[in-house]
């Protein structure tokens, strides 16, 4: 396992297409549109590209301190550590209250969190907002 952990936030998907898609009236391009989102949902098999942007970078000793600082137990300490077991990590929408709650405890408690880890914090709660936004969107913590 490399020694910096990656925050990444899906940035966009596409599609390399030859013919532009010509336009069509609102209703139609809604329907045109939840095509798309469940083409692109299932579109590692059908060629499309995923394209991800690393956010947050953290070195590993410092991801395990921080996480550490969890609750032991708690679900969220248990989905944060899957990166230290499994290499990687995938956060969905549906992850999103139980992380932002954990966090946001963590910030919010006395002499916690040191700067740096309050700063990834931060940053991790504005990806967990953005992701909870758009239900199409995906994390990945992993490394190299």
């Amino acid at each position: 396992m490399a020694d910096e952990v990656f925050f990444y936030r899906l940035s966009r998907k596409f599609v390399d297409e030859q013919f532009d898609v010509p336009p069509a009236p609102a209703k139609e391009m809604e329907q045109a549109k939840e095509v798309i989102y469940y083409s692109l949902a299932i579109g590692h098999h059908l060629g499309i590209v995923d394209c991800l942007r690393a956010d947050l970078v953290c070195s590993q000793d410092g991801y395990r301190n921080w996480v550490a600082k969890l609750p032991a137990g708690s679900e969220a300490r248990r989905k944060m550590e899957g990166f230290l077991t499994f290499g990687e990590i995938t956060i969905y929408r549906e992850h999103c209250h139980m992380l932002a709650c954990a966090f946001d405890r963590l910030r919010k408690a006395d002499n916690v969190l040191d700067e740096q880890e309050l700063g990834w914090t931060n940053i991790f709660m504005d990806q967990l907002t953005a992701l909870y936004n758009d239900p199409h969107m995906y994390l990945m913590v992993r490394s190299r």
